[in-house]
């Protein structure tokens, strides 16, 4: 065996001891700060009253974090073990080539892994699989926790089985809170949501889309529903910046009745005044300019590369305007389509020209907003219910209309899936 043969041989020995599975960049789900697992500090398991390292106290980092929320300060907490090199490597546990669990010098095991950035519990995949956050924007009023509902119901009742996968969420408590909260008041009592307040946290729904084939990597999906009138509130976005600047991509939502053109032919049709809506809804275009003062502004060239869905919601509602010349009766917005094993592109083209151009005709200092600050992007119309809500009431069963289709766009940008002409 000549000299490089003994070479290959030892560095191949070397490789194969120290080989570690790969492992993900986290982005935390609460504070949107991006990092190594590496990084990952434990909460210890219990409280030692003659060890002062393990002292019951409180969490600074943790209560810092709280109180951008408005929220009440913790009691004192178990502390927190954040200098991994001190853990003998026999006293760590690995899965998939990330540390989730040690024994600290006590003996006492924990896997209470939290942000280093924030203390708070990362879920269990973080680390494991992509985090890929997908961040729901858009104004006041235009229905971002009724499409988020809809959204999540059809990718876990149909689009998962179209493409052999499925969409589960990541705890017991986010599927309960799931069902209890946004589900069952929508889809079984047919109430639409509150507003959501900015002055509440909401908490992230964490979902895991799971493909059969073993061989395909799993999506993890934190979906946040930011508070409208958050967007154009620049210390709120002081707060929600980092979230979306290290989204995998986002889903910009416009409610028709935001575009003065539309409001004002929907008034006339209904024979409404049009102050009515005036007050309630900002302009899409100041929620761009919010986002390029709080991040798209310190990027390459003013703008961003995440890949953007405009989702234009309450299509439903355009069906008014078929007599004008901004949109026909049997216009593609208004019919439902199936994405199977593929992403449809001729399905895909055929909407993304027909919205692209009616968002041109009545809101045309809107799409060069986008087109100024968004590299990648495109249109979409959807309706999270099928018909008009009355009293805040769904009127009859709830049937989405081409709702996961923005969702399936970011999945095939992103590589999850093929796409196809049929």
């Amino acid at each position: 065996m000549g000299i490089f043969d003994n070479i290959k041989k030892s560095l191949g020995q070397r490789n194969k001891k120290e080989h570690i599975p790969p492992y993900y960049d986290i982005v935390c789900p609460f504070c949107f700060k991006k990092y190594s697992p590496k990084e990952v500090v434990f909460r210890a398991a219990h409280a030692e009253e003659d060890d002062e390292e393990f002292f019951l106290k409180e969490d600074s980092l943790l209560n810092e974090y709280r109180s951008k929320f408005n929220l009440a300060p913790l009691p004192d907490m178990e502390a927190i073990i954040e200098d991994m090199d001190r853990i003998p490597e026999e006293s760590k546990k690995y899965a998939d080539g990330v540390l989730v669990q040690i024994i600290d010098k006590h003996g006492i095991a924990t896997n209470k892994r939290l942000c280093p950035k924030c203390h708070n519990e990362l879920p269990i995949t973080a680390g494991k699989f992509p985090s890929n956050i997908i961040s729901i924007v858009g104004a006041s009023q235009v229905g971002k926790s009724v499409y988020m509902t809809s959204l999540i119901h059809t990718l876990q009742n149909f689009t998962a089985y179209n493409f052999d996968a499925a969409c589960l969420p990541v705890s017991v408590d986010v599927s309960k809170k799931f069902r209890e909260s946004y589900e069952e008041p929508l889809y079984d009592r047919g109430v639409l949501f509150d507003p959501t307040q900015k002055e509440v946290r909401q908490e992230p729904l964490m979902f895991q889309f799971k493909f059969k084939n073993e061989n395909k990597p799993p999506v993890t999906l934190v979906f946040f529903d930011v508070a409208g009138e958050g967007m154009i509130d620049q210390d709120y976005m002081d707060i929600f910046a980092t979230h979306i600047k290290n989204s995998a991509g986002i889903l910009f939502l416009v409610d028709p009745l935001q575009i003065r053109t539309i409001r004002n032919k929907i008034d006339i049709k209904k024979g409404a005044d049009s102050g009515e809506f005036a007050s309630k809804y900002d302009e899409p275009r100041e929620v761009i300019i919010s986002l390029f003062e709080n991040f798209i502004g310190h990027q390459e060239k003013g703008k961003t590369d995440i890949p953007t869905a405009v989702v234009l919601t309450k299509s439903d509602m355009l069906r008014i305007l078929s007599e004008d010349e901004y949109i026909k009766e049997n216009s593609n917005i208004f019919y439902n389509v199936n994405h199977k094993s593929t992403f449809n592109l001729t399905e895909f083209e055929n909407i993304n020209g027909e919205v692209k151009r009616f968002l041109e005709k009545v809101d045309r200092a809107f799409t060069d907003a986008l087109e100024v600050h968004f590299k990648d992007r495109a249109f979409f119309a959807v309706s999270a219910l099928g018909s008009n809500p009355v009293d805040r009431r769904v009127q009859g069963i709830v049937s989405p209309v081409r709702v996961d289709e923005p969702f399936l766009w970011l999945l095939y940008k992103l590589g999850y899936i093929e796409g196809s002409r049929v």
